[in-house]
């Protein structure tokens, strides 16, 4: 029997292979696929926000947020072209194009040739197309999804290729192309002459919603060149991430299908600043609108494909600060009021009376970097052609191998 094993090992794996292209083939295209971006978010963002929610129920350990509990989970690389530890943009080209490039270059390679996002790739072969985010929609994610441009930085260049992609929904954060218009075409000129309409808060986005083919939904003209605010501060009026990917699903849903890239762009922001408590109020707002998603997958488990994944870790925040082998979660306000010792203390005045590293110390959260650091980033999925991104890759796999669970030719 020893000597007939490594003859039995190549049939056994042969079977197998045999086995999983017949599952492959059998299974459904992806007709609904949502493709979320957590900006910064590692694997010990996830692990913060969790063992948050069980600190705000009085326990040890961790209550797991939605996309946490989707039966596939992965890890990819995340280097970019020219740095082992990449910045948004390259990362951003990876996770769009599936090409790697230098950092601070988008949408291009390395010698400026321009790549193709596999948004036009899925809107060529008849879906619609929403892209969306908690910052502004020329910032580095969302436009690795529509725009080439040599600098991330040029934000006029970025934003004037919005309008020329024909996608029918775009949303959240306004244009920081806006700032760089000089004396140049105006950037809103620019979105009317391609068909656009442009709703700017809640109310007005209702009234136009039915008429237009495509739209770009802004929050309140006032603000509608400024990112959403912090789930911490968000008003009444104030979109979510949530809102957003919600209209989108309505005014995208179709006979043929869509694609919905949705960044939660702030959690970058709030690990730069070592800010943790909005480090982990945006993850879990984040994971709000990725709910919003699954709601749907509900509806459609066997056409819907939903893949979290994130362009690298920010911060190189740890769970323990010190020698021992506890942190304090509690100290960390919750969504309405700050944790109150008293009535002055608001969430308005909150990081006036607990400095970022000062509450970080507390509760002995650790940070490493006030950038990005170099280490793998989390890949979580469910529904159609899901089994796709299980186990290592690097992230210029995860496009093809969403291209490919849609049956889209790469």
């Amino acid at each position: 029997m020893e000597r007939m094993r490594p003859r039995i090992l190549p049939l056994l794996l042969a079977t197998l292979f045999v086995f999983s292209s017949c599952c492959r083939t059998s299974e459904k295209k992806a007709k609904y696929v949502f493709y979320f971006i957590g900006d910064g978010m590692g694997f010990s963002h996830i692990a913060l926000a969790e063992a948050y929610n069980a600190a705000k129920d009085g326990k040890i350990g961790s209550e797991p947020l939605c996309f946490t509990q989707f039966p596939v989970m992965g890890m990819a690389t995340s280097y970019s072209a020219s740095n082992m530890i990449t910045c948004s943009s390259a990362a951003g080209t990876a996770l769009s194009t599936g090409f790697k490039t230098n950092n601070g270059m988008l949408g291009v390679a390395p010698d400026t040739t321009e790549l193709e996002s596999i948004a036009y790739k899925i809107h060529d072969a008849g879906y619609k197309v929403g892209i969306m985010t908690s910052v502004t929609i020329d910032h580095a994610t969302p436009g690795a999804f529509y725009a080439n441009s040599a600098a991330r930085s040029d934000y006029y260049a970025i934003a004037a290729q919005l309008p020329e992609s024909g996608f029918e929904f775009f949303g959240g954060g306004g244009f920081q192309g806006l700032k760089k218009e000089d004396d140049r075409k105006p950037i809103y000129e620019i979105v009317a002459e391609n068909g656009y309409e442009v709703a700017f808060g809640k109310e007005e986005y209702e009234a136009k919603k039915e008429s237009a083919e495509k739209i770009i939904y802004f929050q309140n003209k006032e603000r509608a060149a400024e990112v959403l605010p912090y789930a911490l501060l968000r008003g009444e009026d104030d979109l979510s991430l949530a809102d957003v990917v919600a209209e989108a699903i309505e005014f995208l849903d179709n006979d043929k299908g869509f694609f919905i890239m949705a960044e939660g762009g702030q959690i970058d922001w709030a690990a730069h600043a070592n800010d943790i408590t909005n480090t982990i109020h945006e993850t879990i707002d984040f994971d709000e609108a990725i709910q919003v998603a699954y709601e749907f997958y509900l509806k459609h488990p066997d056409e819907t494909l939903i893949v979290v994944t994130a362009d690298h870790e920010t911060g190189g925040v740890t769970l323990g600060r010190t020698k021992g082998y506890t942190f304090d979660l509690s100290l960390v306000p919750e969504k309405a009021l700050s944790a109150k010792t008293d009535s002055e203390k608001s969430v308005e005045n909150y990081m006036q009376q607990y400095p970022a590293d000062s509450l970080s110390k507390a509760a002995k959260i650790g940070w490493t970097t006030s950038s990005h650091t170099g280490g793998a980033i989390p890949v979580f999925a469910i529904g159609a052609g899901s089994s796709r991104f299980a186990g290592r890759a690097d992230n210029t796999d995860i496009p093809k191998r969403i291209i490919s669970a849609m049956g889209i030719e790469w």
